[in-house]
């Protein structure tokens, strides 16, 4: 078996060949560039989707503590009228022993 001659390389064959290897690292790093790019968009698009998720949400929970309040605001009002009009236990009792002592006195019936 023969052994194949090698051919000198010449210096332009060498730019040749160094650009030919150029080239193609070149499309290979643009091909993987335009994947990232793809894959950050889709990315970003998922965490949109996310944010309109959660800012939904949070106009939901606002619109609950609104609620809230408004009925905590009722609330505090009926403890405020109970709290002007209620009669303590001691004035009630006073009281009521009192019109007891009048209703006997005057002969009053239940």
């Amino acid at each position: 078996m023969k052994k194949p001659i090698k051919k000198k390389m010449s210096i332009e064959d060498l730019a040749i060949s160094m650009n030919r290897g150029f080239k193609r690292v070149e499309n290979l790093i643009e091909t993987k560039i335009d994947e990232l790019a793809i894959s950050t968009a889709k990315g970003f698009e998922s965490v949109d989707k996310r944010f309109d998720s959660v800012e939904k949400r949070l106009v939901s929970v606002e619109e609950e503590i609104k609620g809230v309040k408004n009925q905590l605001g009722g609330t505090n009002k009926r403890i405020d009228d109970y709290a002007e009009t209620k009669v303590a236990k001691i004035e009630y009792k006073d009281l009521s022993n009192r019109v007891g002592f009048v209703e006997k006195k005057l002969e009053i019936k239940k």
